[in-house]
């Protein structure tokens, strides 16, 4: 595993665990006790949590150094799409690192390695292995090269979901997106809102701390799954 994902990656790693941990998805673990001194999971999704992070901070630092005239907004749009499930399972397909993954036969058969989010969350623990084996420099260098091309493609800011998705609608002389409120959880001071948003016979869902998170998320989650 180790060596398939240096080449992949175009790093080489150091720690031998960090490699196997990054590919190893959770469905591979099913029924097998982890060993002494391993991770309660043992599969890639704590280095997909720090890759989550690392991505960010990288990106930012990025985006503020190639577009130095914009601010806040048009950034954090920019970074939104770039950080986003597509462009995360573009990239991840792009390289390769799908068919390197190890998962339990039946998804294997099933196509979990081409499933949007195994790539993205893939995607993400690899770039927490890296960071972690080496910290930010070679981090930096492998987003740089990996997210090159959906960097170049972003002329412009791109809109945020909410607007994307109803232009969208609009263009197709569908109704506007209906949002609504499929569930509401947790204490009075900490809740959690579960979105639904609805065009025509597509949904998605979005869940976060407040009502107007949660529609951003399902937006996102509808738009990055329509067809062109």
């Amino acid at each position: 595993m180790g060596q398939a994902l240096d080449a992949i990656l175009g790093y080489r790693f150091t720690r031998s665990d960090l490699p196997r941990e990054a590919l190893t998805h959770r469905s591979a673990l099913q029924g097998k006790r982890p060993g002494p001194g391993s991770h309660k999971q043992g599969s890639n999704e704590r280095l997909e949590f720090i890759g989550d992070r690392v991505l960010g901070l990288l990106m930012a630092e990025w985006l503020a150094e190639r577009f130095p005239d914009e601010q806040e907004g048009d950034l954090g749009r920019r970074l939104a799409s770039l950080v986003s499930q597509p462009v995360l399972a573009q990239v991840a397909e792009t390289i390769g690192l799908g068919e390197a993954l190890s998962v339990a036969p039946g998804e294997a058969r099933a196509g979990i390695k081409r499933r949007a989010t195994v790539l993205a969350d893939a995607l993400e623990a690899a770039l927490g292995a890296i960071y972690l084996d080496g910290g930010l420099d070679p981090a930096r260098d492998f987003v740089r090269r990996a997210w090159d091309g959906a960097m170049i493609a972003q002329e412009s800011p791109p809109k945020d979901a909410k607007t994307a998705l109803q232009e969208w609608a609009q263009k197709r002389g569908l109704d506007l997106p209906a949002y609504m409120i499929s569930a509401r959880t947790g204490p009075a001071h900490a809740p959690v809102f579960v979105v639904t948003v609805t065009v025509g016979d597509l949904t998605g869902e979005g869940t976060a701390g407040n009502k107007r998170a949660a529609e951003q998320l399902a937006a996102e989650h509808l738009y990055g799954s329509l067809p062109p």
